[in-house]
């Protein structure tokens, strides 16, 4: 599969964009665990624009990790066009336009998921960036707005027409936020549907490899898009590339080994960060991790773990999980 002239191979596998999640550290733990394409949060077009020392930096992607999208979001067309043009002089692979947040504090003011609600200014937007840049333009979009608008069969068609050069859809309307089951079924009309041409990804629940496979088998997509199943769990795209290329398992890392990649992850981040916003950000990734789902008598030990502040009080913690419940 290919974006523009960007080859991914027959079964790509890509890292969501996610807000305080996909920073450069993580990512390229993804890239090394076989991400075939990795996204950055999402960046604000008007703090691009003002340029606010924050949104900067999320600009800050380096060439381990290529390829490599930024995305971007937004509510009206001078702005957006204007924050692709500041992304593209950092060179990207891909410039992604956000239209799927589904966050009160970015749709409910008319960007991300709120674009649904006005097809053609997202529309206007979405020729202008085009129009604007040199590099690839992709969108990542929702099935729309609510149950009674699904309306991402003909937004497609009309994003295409747009000069995207692909299109990610979240198998879920805005209303639903993150609760209930992804609907593949309207991702694979828009892939079946014969005036599409540009590659499809579907996003949305893509928990484990066999749920990756049924995904390309039953819908055609062209690539899927993970996202909260990499929490903590990044290793998830080796288990799912090998399952895609062979049929066959992995081999299970052990506990220990799952703990070291842990641990690797809290020191990437302190040493992007500091050491206690590193914390502070890997919390996300420690409370949503299934490594810790099933053992017996574990909630004083995550609720020591979470609460910790240094970095020497949670490798002690570390290594008081790896000793009770690992193979040391």
């Amino acid at each position: 599969m290919k974006i523009d002239t960007i080859e991914l191979g027959k079964y790509p596998v890509l890292l969501a964009p996610m807000e305080d999640v996909t920073d450069p550290a993580f990512r390229l733990m993804c890239k090394q665990f076989g991400a075939d394409l990795v996204y950055t949060e999402f960046v604000s077009s008007d703090a691009l624009i003002r340029q606010v020392n924050k949104s900067m930096q999320k600009l800050a992607i380096c060439d381990e990790e290529r390829p490599v999208a930024i995305q971007i979001y937004g509510r009206d067309v001078d702005s957006m066009t204007e924050a692709a043009r500041i992304v593209e002089e950092v060179k990207p692979d891909i410039i992604d336009l956000n239209f799927g947040c589904p966050v009160k504090r970015v749709a409910g003011k008319g960007a991300g998921a709120g674009m649904l609600q006005n097809v053609p200014l997202m529309l206007d937007i979405v020729r202008s960036v085009v129009n604007a840049v040199k590099t690839p333009v992709t969108v990542k979009t929702r099935l729309g707005w609510d149950e009674n608008s699904k309306i991402i069969v003909d937004l497609a068609e009309q994003l295409q027409d747009c000069g995207i050069k692909a299109l990610t859809i979240h198998g879920r309307t805005r209303s639903q936020m993150y609760t209930g089951e992804a609907d593949w079924t309207l991702i694979g009309e828009v892939k079946n549907n014969p005036r599409m041409h540009i590659p499809i990804i579907g996003n949305g629940d893509i928990t484990t490899p066999e749920r990756a496979k049924e995904c390309f088998d039953c819908y055609g997509v062209d690539a899927v898009m993970i996202g909260r199943a990499s929490f903590g769990r990044p290793w998830i795209f080796r288990e799912v590339k090998h399952y895609l290329e062979t049929g066959e398992h992995l081999p299970a890392l052990t506990f220990d080994e799952r703990m070291d990649i842990l641990r690797d992850e809290v020191n990437q981040s302190i040493a992007r960060l500091d050491e206690y916003r590193g914390i502070l950000h890997i919390r996300r990734h420690l409370a949503a991790t299934p490594l810790f789902k099933g053992l017996p008598d574990f909630k004083p030990l995550r609720i020591a773990m979470l609460r910790a502040e240094t970095v020497k009080e949670l490798f002690e913690i570390f290594e008081q999980i790896k000793k009770q419940y690992g193979q040391e």
